[in-house]
């Protein structure tokens, strides 16, 4: 399996972990999206599209985003057992994983450095090109 394309889509805003999202090509035939470039302690690692987790509420049985104090369909509270202050930014960051759940990802430690490597060179292609013009800019110099 080769990966034919890999496109980057920088992040603006003030977000300081997310930096981009990543669109991969495999094969010139399967596509996945919302891959995310996050920096870390460690420098920028890529993490996989993922979906957070829900549960249902006992009363309605109403999918919830777990650790929903509420539920988003009968507004009844949601029997969550409040959770002790995480320890340290490792345990709080595992807490945070816990309520995702990967949509795609590779099996293999290998498949995952390749795909890391591929985002992250356009990743940093992407930057050294700079911010993309603002729509209309070409216009407004021709206006003075």
């Amino acid at each position: 399996m080769q990966i034919t394309e890999v496109r980057v889509f920088m992040k603006e805003g003030q977000d300081k972990k997310l930096k981009a999202y990543a669109t991969v090509t495999f094969d010139n035939a399967f596509v996945v999206r919302n891959i995310k470039v996050i920096e870390g302690q460690k420098g920028l690692f890529v993490a996989m599209p993922s979906r957070k987790m829900k549960e249902p509420c006992p009363k309605c049985n109403f999918k919830n985003v777990v650790r929903s104090k509420y539920c988003n369909n009968c507004g009844s509270g949601l029997n969550c057992i409040p959770r002790p202050a995480a320890k340290n930014p490792e345990d709080e960051a595992k807490e945070r994983q816990a309520e995702h759940k990967d949509i795609a990802h590779p099996i293999t430690l290998e498949f995952r450095e390749l795909i890391q490597k591929k985002v992250l060179d356009a990743f940093d292609t992407e930057k050294k090109k700079g911010p993309a013009p603002a729509k209309g800019a070409e216009y407004a110099e021709e206006e003075d």
